[in-house]
């Protein structure tokens, strides 16, 4: 494959890995997982190079700070879902009183979310 080809198949990959996190920031999973098979063809167009011309290694750098900066994201996202869920799967403990008037522990299970009304 030659320099120029390659350069612009780079190029195209650093520009879709910026649209695969802008999408995904938009929540537009169609567009996203377009990104995401434009981004496998080129992946795989690209496997054959051997050798990256001197003046290409600037935008491998930019390809690898694209996709850290959107690992970061799904990453942190990942975390925050699982946070989520954890906070409204977790058991709570409403504050019943006894006669006398003093705060008594229940031993209903009060999940959050139980999937019962």
């Amino acid at each position: 494959m030659d320099r120029a080809t390659v350069h612009s198949l780079l190029v195209q990959l650093r520009d879709i890995i910026r649209d695969e996190r802008e999408h995904a920031k938009a929540l537009d999973i169609q567009a996203m997982m377009a990104d995401i098979q434009r981004k496998e063809i080129l992946t795989r167009a690209l496997n054959g190079v051997t050798e990256l011309h001197p003046d290409d290694q600037k935008v491998v750098q930019e390809i690898r700070h694209e996709n850290r900066k959107n690992a970061y994201l799904f990453r942190a996202t990942l975390n925050w879902i699982q946070e989520s869920m954890e906070f409204f799967g977790r058991k709570t403990v409403p504050v019943t009183y006894s006669q006398s008037g003093l705060s008594q522990n229940n031993l209903i299970n009060g999940r959050l979310l139980s999937g019962r009304i």
